[in-house]
């Protein structure tokens, strides 16, 4: 079985991580994982700008990190694949929504299934519409899309 866990920092606890969980576990789901975790931290602009230039040397905010585990666990009798975390900042979503005209709602998930993709060992040379994991991510996006986080 499928799980996702949660965290934020710089804000509140936001009201939609129900409705997220949803989200990532159908996501796991309709790209075949097993038996995975992962974990997500939302966050604000300047603690993913600081992950990002000590992780990647950019010094700037961007919109999705994900940093892979690749760990099996067991607990019990359960074999749980630790995947890794995302790293999300909802400021950066806010204006990548504006940006492409899009809902808040529709970005989040393309960021969370961007981050799940990476987990996955999927990777993009650019941001181009015809990236084989671009498109992968835009057609799971369209199998559950009915899904609202937000």
């Amino acid at each position: 079985m499928n799980g996702a866990r949660f965290s934020w920092r710089d804000m509140d606890e936001p009201s939609w991580l129900g409705a997220a969980e949803g989200f990532v576990l159908s996501a796991l789901d309709v790209v075949g994982t097993k038996d995975w975790e992962v974990s997500i931290l939302f966050c604000g602009d300047e603690f993913i700008r600081n992950l990002n230039r000590d992780y990647r040397g950019i010094d700037e905010a961007t919109d999705v990190l994900s940093f892979g585990m690749g760990e099996t666990v067991t607990e019990g009798d359960e074999k749980i694949y630790i995947s890794g975390d995302l790293v999300i900042s909802l400021p950066a979503c806010e204006r990548n929504a504006h940006e492409f005209g899009v809902e808040p709602d529709e970005e989040l998930k393309r960021l969370i299934l961007h981050g799940l993709l990476h987990l996955l060992g999927m990777d993009h040379v650019d941001n181009a519409a015809d990236e084989p994991m671009l498109l992968r991510q835009e057609a799971i996006l369209a199998a559950i899309a009915g899904e609202r986080i937000l």
